[in-house]
């Protein structure tokens, strides 16, 4: 599948059946994270088969159903862009875990004890659930694209296709708290301060990223 295919096919996720994940998915997964935390200092760690940590309170509050796999995404606290680097790396393994068939879940404090190896200096940033679900979930619905960005009838192929990937990206209670900008050839992100706002940009960078080719950079 294309990548942009990937995007619209991926919906978040609560519910799972009891299915344990197939060695060979695995490995692709253990592969690409190992990946991921070479190339950004992160210390992104996948957890199988334990239930107790999304079975918490607030976990059953937000209707996760036999959650028992998911990925731990901690990084060190000195790193000043830890937050960004955990939504867009997070992300790149969510489109992953769709394209071997598998559903997933953003999760922030709704989760119990994190049954993972935090390292020294290191923070745990935010969770990912994932597994087999019980269903394939459903679009979220999303500003007009005015409100996203400054995107003009004469805008290029590769940012109108760029866009498109993002309003299909995941966000905090799907606030889309965020706005590009394209001046020239250059494509510009900002948004307001805040952990989850920061964790939210590096979603969406990744999804105009891998959809254009074209890097994007932060006011």
């Amino acid at each position: 599948m294309e990548i942009l295919d990937i995007i619209k096919a991926r919906h978040s996720v609560r519910q799972y059946v009891a299915k344990e994940i197939e060695d060979e998915k695995k490995a692709v997964l253990e592969s690409l994270i190992k990946d991921c935390n070479a190339e950004s200092g992160l210390n992104i760690q996948a957890v199988y088969g334990e239930e107790k940590c999304m079975q918490a309170f607030m976990s059953k509050l937000m209707r996760f159903k036999n959650c028992s796999n998911y990925l731990v995404i901690a990084g060190p606290t000195d790193d000043s862009d830890l937050y960004r680097k955990a939504g867009y790396y997070g992300e790149k393994l969510v489109l992953k875990i769709k394209e071997i068939g598998l559903e997933s879940c953003w999760v922030g404090g709704t989760h119990g004890k994190i049954e993972a190896e935090v390292l020294a200096g290191n923070k745990v940033v935010i969770m990912i659930a994932f597994g087999y679900g019980e269903n394939e979930g459903k679009q979220h619905k999303s500003k007009p694209m005015e409100k996203l960005c400054n995107m003009g009838e004469d805008a290029p192929e590769w940012f109108k296709l760029g866009m498109e990937a993002v309003i299909l990206a995941p966000t905090a209670v799907n606030m889309q708290k965020f706005y590009f900008e394209l001046a020239g050839e250059k494509v510009y992100l900002s948004y307001p301060a805040g952990t989850f706002t920061a964790v939210d940009a590096g979603i969406v960078q990744y999804h105009f990223e891998a959809v254009s080719n074209h890097k994007v950079e932060y006011k």
